[in-house]
């Protein structure tokens, strides 16, 4: 049935790209997923390419595109809509290409060191956040937001729930429930008193934002409805993972005040107070999406923003100054950095994983599991059959079999690339074997280049079957 389903997401996806270009689709190939439950294709024509959505929730999809061609008639730097068919969940957008500003800043910053290159793409990308926020506000359907048409009340106290129960319960931090959703409520009350009469993006984060033609480009921002400036310009700079140093985060913080100066008034001191009482609000909801995906779905490598998001925690306790007073939420704060369960997490992991998967053409190429692209597919089908006994046993296969000169390549491609990526200060490498049946070529030498890496000081194996896993 699932195979089905995907067959049918994919020739609706050809259909309407076919309707659209005047040409057939000569390639589809799904990309990896990310944060949300979209599914993305890069579909390519004799001539175009397009990026091919599907999303099942058919709310978010009537806001993506009403606000997208909104922004995209104000000339803000957003995907051109190519076409759509709700009835069916999918749209066709502009392809930007595969180059985040996230994956930017990985390849660019090395040793703690913040290059001018990076700083500048920063600058344009604050540039053009009051027009969204203000320019943009004009004229907009707040109507098709999803699910709220603005951040107010109910909107925090739902964030808030979500780092209640998603990260301080299953991070076994101690706290008393009525005593926190007291302050949670004082909190939220106070930040409501900022101006709330703006566009507000939502997820403005490094990894919604595509550096295309050496400009930044936005995405994802269906769940924008009306809010208050500061959240969008602390999101961006207390990006955990982006990992902006705090004297470089005040410079951009002044770059953004000086910009929004020229669409409307700002009262300097005032804005700041709220922008770190927004980043708090924002660096609650993010820690909920980690324990949400990283302790509840398991899925380990949403758990490696943790460290990142403790640290901005720390620094923004450190600045926050707010004329109420919530004892309980900030004594929570201090039990969260001080978390032995917290800190065990973080020593248990390794200082690179290398994410190792084998799987079969016929069902595609699995999904990164790292969060950060990239990586490496090798095709075992031009090897000679593995014999089934091979599977369980330790032995390499014969000399004579051109597999054992497949993988010395292999094992030294995998070595350069993990000595590269740890000292740019990557953290894992993706490495997928495929075959035709995805049960014995590709699974044999995903289980050797496994068996290969084991052992190796700070290195940690994620092995995975997709097709024996699923048997």
């Amino acid at each position: 049935m699932m195979d089905r389903a995907k067959t049918d997401k994919e020739n609706n996806l050809r259909n309407l790209f076919s309707q659209w270009a005047e040409e057939q689709a000569t390639q589809i190939v799904k990309l990896p997923m990310s944060g949300s439950y979209r599914e993305y294709y890069r579909i390519t024509g004799s001539n175009i390419t397009a990026i091919g959505v599907y999303n099942a929730d058919h709310k978010e999809n009537i806001a993506f595109l009403s606000f997208t061609k909104h922004f995209y008639k104000k000339k803000l730097p957003v995907p051109e809509v190519y076409a759509e068919d709700l009835n069916k969940n999918i749209y066709l957008i502009q392809d930007l290409g595969d180059i985040t500003l996230f994956s930017y800043l990985m390849d660019i910053q090395q040793d703690g060191a913040y290059p001018n290159d990076l700083l500048s793409l920063y600058k344009k990308v604050i540039d053009q956040i009051p027009k969204f926020q203000v320019l943009a506000s004009e004229g907009l359907d707040y109507s098709v937001c999803y699910p709220r048409a603005a951040f107010d009340k109910q909107s925090m106290m739902w964030d808030l729930s979500y780092f209640k129960y998603y990260f301080l319960k299953l991070a076994k931090i101690p706290f008393d429930e009525q005593l926190l959703e007291d302050d949670f409520h004082k909190f939220t009350d106070y930040l409501l008193q900022a101006d709330s009469h703006y566009f507000l993006y939502r997820d403005l984060q490094s990894r919604n934002i595509m550096i295309h033609d050496d400009q930044p480009y936005f995405i994802d921002y269906q769940g924008g409805r009306k809010g208050a400036l500061q959240y969008d310009p602390a999101s961006l700079l207390f990006d955990s993972k982006a990992n902006i140093p705090q004297g470089i985060r005040g410079q951009l913080l002044e770059y953004y005040m000086d910009t929004l100066q020229q669409f409307t008034p700002v009262d300097r001191d005032q804005f700041i107070q709220y922008f770190y009482g927004y980043a708090l609000i924002r660096i609650m909801q993010a820690m909920g999406a980690y324990g949400f995906r990283g302790f509840y779905e398991k899925k380990e490598h949403f758990l490696d923003s943790i460290p990142f998001a403790l640290k901005d925690l720390q620094t923004i306790l450190k600045i926050i100054d707010y004329p109420i007073d919530t004892p309980i939420l900030f004594e929570t704060f201090q039990r969260l950095l001080e978390s032995e369960e917290l800190k065990a997490i973080h020593k248990k992991k390794k200082a690179f994983t290398v994410w190792i998967n084998s799987f079969s053409y016929r069902k595609g190429i699995p999904m990164d599991q790292s969060g950060e692209g990239g990586g490496y597919v090798f095709d075992c089908r031009s090897l000679s059959p593995v014999k089934p006994e091979y599977l369980t046993d330790s032995d390499s296969i014969d000399e004579k079999n051109e597999t054992a000169s497949f993988l010395s390549h292999v094992y030294g491609i995998i070595d350069l690339s993990i000595k590269g990526h740890l000292e740019q200060k990557k953290n894992s490498l993706t490495v997928s074997f495929g075959c035709t049946q995805g049960q014995r070529r590709a699974v044999y030498c995903a289980d050797r280049l496994a068996a290969y890496l084991n052992g190796k000081d700070d290195i940690d194996i994620s092995l995975s079957h997709k097709e024996m896993d699923n048997k």
